[in-house]
């Protein structure tokens, strides 16, 4: 047994010490044969779960989700303390200088009393200090691991930013109706290849007229899938109901099925 003392209530300093004893010597075999690359995946799901907490608007599940996210980034720190590169300490020590570096409309001199102000000096501010020479530089730097959606959205806007961009909604949208043109023409060549960039074209249409409608296309989309879930399920009731399996169905059959989930949706909200 490591030599720990337990409390009624802990602190950031007792979380970095749990972690310093799961890892070390007498601790858990699991916790010291962990490598960044090898929890990576956890960080992600301990990040989405806890975007299911505010969805849901659960603030005690948000709580302990925040507390497993916590643990990752002490956890992270905690094996690079052991090679002597940084620690927790430096990572605190980093983010502060880097919030008082970008807000100098609150730590310095500059005025800034809007929001498109902020964001302007933040970009500017981003820019010098990230050693970002060209508007490509910023635009490379969105992390590739994003969602494609997400990302494509931040690059869009960050394109904005630099001035290209499209002059209003409305132009936006019309370049759905040509991006669809173009894939139904490589479909009818028969062209998997630009099929594939076609479709990836489109895709990228349709978050930029998200983002022009102010609408966050991740979302959206995440919306769509919850509702074609819901509607799949009344689908599959409505057959069961009917004493009848799915899969043996038609797709005309089905579509009579799924109209009628639909209308079930639509006059009851909250089925």
């Amino acid at each position: 047994m490591v030599d720990f003392q337990q409390k009624k209530h802990y602190s950031i300093d007792d979380l970095l010490d749990i972690v310093r004893l799961l890892r070390g010597d007498g601790g858990c075999p699991w916790d010291r044969e962990q490598t960044h690359k090898s929890i990576k995946s956890d960080f992600i799901e301990e990040t989405c779960e806890a975007i299911e907490a505010i969805d849901l608007e659960d603030t005690e599940l948000l709580r302990e989700e925040l507390g497993d996210v916590l643990l990752q980034v002490v956890f992270h720190c905690r094996i690079e303390e052991e090679t002597g590169s940084f620690n927790f300490s430096d990572v605190c020590d980093e983010i502060c200088k880097k919030l008082i570096i970008r807000h100098p409309h609150v730590f310095g001199d500059v005025q800034a009393d809007t929001t498109d102000q902020v964001l302007s000096n933040w970009d500017a501010i981003k820019m010098e200090t990230k050693g970002q020479e060209s508007y490509t530089d910023t635009l490379n730097s969105v992390a590739k691991s994003l969602p494609a959606l997400m990302r494509a959205q931040k690059v869009g806007k960050r394109a904005m930013r630099a001035g290209m961009d499209f002059r209003c909604a409305d132009d936006a949208v019309a370049c759905i109706s040509a991006e669809k043109a173009e894939l139904d023409m490589a479909i009818a060549n028969g062209d998997k290849a630009n099929i594939e960039e076609e479709i990836g074209d489109l895709l990228f249409s349709c978050v930029n007229a998200a983002r022009h409608l102010g609408v966050d296309a991740e979302l959206a989309l995440k919306a769509a899938t919850d509702k074609f879930i819901k509607r799949f399920s009344i689908t599959e009731e409505l057959t069961a109901s009917d004493k009848l399996d799915m899969k043996n169905l038609s797709i005309e059959e089905l579509d009579i099925y799924w109209d009628k989930a639909k209308q079930i949706i639509n006059s009851d909200p909250e089925v």
